[in-house]
């Protein structure tokens, strides 16, 4: 926790880095690079399983095992939502993870939302952003995907309060791997797009964590994009 404390500080505080919004890509050859790797393993690999495990698994078990891992962000919640003064949505949150956890059967099934009490949704990213920090350049991740040098930060730091992490070593390898394959079967089998999808990836994503850190408020989240802009000049 420590060293994951400390790297934030130093992407927070690089020159250059994260001190403000970037309307570049520094790092567009590596993020290129990335991206085609990540749809390779998602032809090859990704989606033939969520494939398999969709065939041999009923809906309300998937759906059960999608209530497990949404429970298991909770804590991640309602830690943020302390460090952006937000104690209503705190409360909300430990109200359903407490509520899943114990009448949900460790959030098998999602009682609280039964009882109104809807899910929310913040993480260290978006704290870091409520704070000023921002997001610095764009960022592709081998398997995870879209990212930023603030919100990988942010994931680094949050990953200790995700209970998926007190297991040992193998129990977490495991949870890791069977949401990775939850996640994936839940998107579209076929990931198809017109244009640059890379560009289309980034910009969609961009506007995703506008859209999450205004909590839910659509500001700005369809003005010019000027990724989209240089790609369709280009064309």
């Amino acid at each position: 926790m420590t060293r994951s404390f400390y790297f934030v500080v130093v992407l927070c505080f690089s020159p250059g880095l994260v001190f403000g919004d970037t309307e570049t890509d520094p790092f567009e050859s590596w993020n290129r690079a990335m991206f085609a790797f990540n749809q390779k393993a998602d032809s090859y690999v990704l989606s033939p399983v969520a494939r398999g495990y969709r065939a041999v698994t009923p809906k309300p078990v998937r759906t059960g095992v999608s209530n497990f891992f949404s429970n298991l962000g909770e804590p991640i919640t309602a830690v943020n939502s302390v460090l952006q003064a937000k104690p209503e949505k705190a409360v909300r949150s430990l109200t359903r993870f407490i509520f899943n956890s114990t009448i949900g059967l460790f959030g098998l099934f999602d009682v609280a939302g039964a009882m109104g009490i809807e899910r929310e949704k913040e993480d260290l990213g978006q704290t870091l952003a409520y704070w000023g920090v921002g997001s610095g350049p764009y960022l592709v991740l081998p398997i995870l995907g879209p990212s930023n040098l603030r919100d990988l930060g942010g994931r680094i730091v949050d990953r200790p309060l995700n209970p998926v992490n007190w297991q040992d070593e193998v129990g977490v390898t495991e949870l890791m791997v069977a949401e990775g394959i939850q996640t994936r079967a839940q998107l579209p089998m076929e990931l198809k797009s017109v244009g640059d999808p890379y560009v289309l990836m980034r910009s969609a994503y961009e506007q995703r964590r506008r859209y999450e850190i205004n909590d839910g408020i659509v500001v700005d989240l369809f003005l010019e994009d000027p990724f989209l802009d240089e790609n369709s000049s280009a064309q």
